[in-house]
């Protein structure tokens, strides 16, 4: 776990690489909006140390800026900090999902990609083909329409977690990794868990190129991304119509397990007052589905909130455009 020193070297290794070049006046704003305590002084000292192991250099008369080792360093450090902004993250997107499923209304979370115009016509053919799938249904939106292509959103699997919270259940996320699926999902072939599961381990498993979202078009066994969770054992009925109405408005793959269950229990056991639920989204599975065609341009997993109005299913979606 990173010190309090690490982490803000790290947080002014960020500004500097997000605002650069910039000063160290600017730059003791930034990490006093950050909620450091902290003058122009010392400020001044950690730059000149950061020069020193060649991470930041001066730019004349306009600040520092990072070198390519400040880049690598970056990227290679603040793991925890890099973990805390993706719990973040998902923990305020949750909070903000009003989804009702029995209204089939609100707001979901969303992952976003961008589509090639070259490519849409056989982006709309796979997402059609995986709204017709058992996957299905596939609600699309086209948020942006442009001459280097078409950004669209799918809801993502953490609109579930949204709509359990609204409800008072509390789901916890414990596991996120691999499913073998054939019609239903058979096992886990691979999972990361505890603290870990809350990174974004889908653009870490989609761009290692371990999904076979394509083999399910094709009546074959696939491999989807999915994640368990476990809620408290009380409200199972209550949490299992939700997911399930979710599911079958929103589209994903969905099971549910009482404690003790025989099955496919990815790591570790549950305890008697915690059932569980393992959900891949339609979010998820499409923007993998699209990168195993190499049809995306960039995508994030959590591309933020959007209304349910702007949905429509994918073939009718692919229609008007």
């Amino acid at each position: 776990m990173a010190t309090g020193g690490e982490r803000r070297r790290y947080d002014l290794l960020r500004l500097i690489n997000e605002n650069e070049p910039i000063g160290s006046i600017r730059l003791v704003d930034l990490m006093q909006q950050r909620g450091y305590s902290i003058k122009d002084r010392t400020i001044r000292l950690m730059l000149s140390e950061l020069d020193e192991e060649n991470l930041t250099e001066k730019v004349t008369g306009k600040g520092r800026r990072l070198t390519p080792a400040g880049r690598k360093e970056l990227a290679r450090g603040d793991v925890s900090g890099r973990l805390e902004r993706v719990r973040e993250r998902i923990a305020t997107l949750t909070s903000e999902v009003t989804y009702d499923p029995a209204e089939d209304g609100g707001e979901v979370v969303v992952g976003t990609g961008r589509v090639p115009t070259d490519d849409v016509d056989e982006a709309f053919e796979l997402l059609t083909a995986l709204h017709e799938s058992t996957i299905g249904p596939v609600p699309v939106a086209v948020t942006d329409e442009g001459a280097e292509g078409v950004e669209i959103a799918v809801p993502s699997s953490i609109t579930l977690d949204g709509v359990l919270l609204s409800r008072g259940i509390n789901a916890r996320l414990v596991t996120a990794g691999l499913v073998e699926y054939d019609g239903s999902i058979s096992r886990y072939i691979d999972a990361i868990s505890g603290e870990g599961s809350t990174m974004d381990v889908v653009r870490l498993l989609v761009e290692a190129d371990r999904t076979e979202v394509t083999a399910v078009l094709d009546d074959r066994e696939g491999v989807l991304i999915v994640d368990k969770r476990e809620f408290p054992l009380t409200r199972f009925e209550e949490a299992q119509d939700l997911s399930t109405a979710t599911r079958d408005r929103l589209g994903g793959v969905l099971t549910f397990r009482r404690p003790r269950e025989s099955g496919q229990v990815p790591i570790g056991t549950q305890g008697w007052e915690f059932a569980s639920l393992t959900y891949g989204g339609t979010g998820e599975t499409a923007f993998a589905l699209l990168y195993e065609h190499g049809l995306l341009a960039e995508w994030d997993s959590l591309g933020g909130l959007q209304p349910r109005t702007n949905f429509e299913a994918a073939p009718a979606r692919y229609e008007r455009l």
